[in-house]
């Protein structure tokens, strides 16, 4: 399984046969080429992280149109990665997050999703049996972060800088779809989570969502991650062996969060989907919209206990009408696991409104 190979070597340094590109952090310009921020090599078939860039994992991961993600860090050397509060880290400037999406089977024009078959190993992933569509960046420097997206060629051996985003024509079996790569305010839009300070921060790397075991535990033995704290983790929302309810909320709080927040785009909505949310009511139970519009799909509260077909949350994450679904951007299919994950979680809330 993708994720096991991830989680087991997410902290060992990926090396390969051939010779290996050196990360290069660019300060202020904005390369062309992905090629020049030595991140990756493309070679015998294989995309490969470079030596010094570290693999890892999530355990509550963003939906993203079915594709695969393939992440990676850089710190510059004889630095690390802090926490402060137990849960967010704190990155040195130099850091490069990268995050590469990819699907398999892209062999024959359009695309079809699977989860059969091993697309990476220890060299990297496998370009023979996947098409790789685009690598973004998350570059940490003096004056804060900035979000990079990378398109890949036809080739797959070389990705340009996209600051207008891009499309692809793609198939995961039920149907073609556009997959749409973010323009540079789209990737803002998204992470951006503090309004005041409109600031870009990462998303998915916080303590409680690194996966446990030997993924904290090597980062903090090789010094790449100095926190003696480490908070419950967060859910894999795919793990049917964990309560349904903590499943839901960690799904909730990594595909929304980020805008659904006391401090975060959607903080006028009072619709807060943290996981350390506890008031009910800002949950969604029996919550009316403030300014949903069309967004309610005629229904009159974002959560109605038991009847999650009647609930404003579940038909915002079904539809596909720009002027009502959510999220706004990041998706263009409806993430049918999803609504079966909350859809379930809402059907054993009791009481009524």
């Amino acid at each position: 399984m993708l994720t096991r190979f991830l989680a087991s070597a997410a902290l060992l340094l990926i090396a390969s046969c051939g010779q290996q590109p050196t990360v290069t952090f660019h300060e202020v310009s904005d390369p062309e080429a992905l090629s020049d921020w030595g991140l990756f090599s493309v070679s015998n078939g294989y995309l490969t992280p470079s030596p010094g860039t570290t693999t890892f994992t999530l355990n509550s991961v963003l939906f993203s149109d079915y594709a695969h993600k393939l992440r990676t860090i850089w710190v510059p050397p004889q630095t690390s990665i802090t926490s402060a509060d137990g849960e967010t880290l704190n990155f040195p400037t130099g850091t490069i997050i990268t995050k590469t999406f990819f699907y398999p089977d892209g062999r024959a024009g359009l695309l079809k999703v699977t989860d059969q078959g091993q697309f990476i190993d220890e060299h990297g992933i496998r370009l023979d049996e996947t098409r790789v569509i685009e690598t973004r960046l998350l570059v940490k420097r003096e004056d804060g972060w900035a979000a990079l997206a990378y398109v890949w060629n036809d080739e797959e051996s070389e990705a340009a800088l996209s600051i207008i985003g891009d499309e692809r024509l793609l198939d995961i079996g039920t149907g073609t779809f556009t997959y749409i790569v973010p323009d540079r305010n789209q990737c803002s839009s998204c992470h951006v989570t503090n309004l005041a300070s409109k600031a870009i921060n990462p998303i998915g790397p916080t303590l409680s969502n690194l996966h446990r075991g030997e993924q904290l535990n090597v980062w903090q033995k090789s010094g790449l991650i100095d926190t003696s704290t480490i908070p419950k983790p967060m859910a894999d929302w795919r793990n049917e062996n964990i309560d349904v309810s903590y499943r839901a909320r960690s799904y909730l709080h990594m595909n929304c969060a980020h805008c659904h927040s006391q401090v975060g785009p959607a903080d006028t909505s009072g619709l807060y989907l943290t996981l350390d949310e506890q008031d009910m009511i800002r949950l969604g139970r029996c919550k009316l919209p403030i300014a949903a519009g069309q967004g309610t799909g005629g229904h009159a509260y974002s959560i109605v206990p038991g009847k999650p077909n009647e609930s404003i949350l579940v038909y915002r994450m079904r539809t596909l009408d720009p002027g009502a679904m959510m999220p706004e951007v990041g998706r263009s299919v409806v993430h049918n696991e999803g609504i079966t994950l909350v859809s379930a979680w809402i059907e054993a809330l009791e009481g009524d409104c």
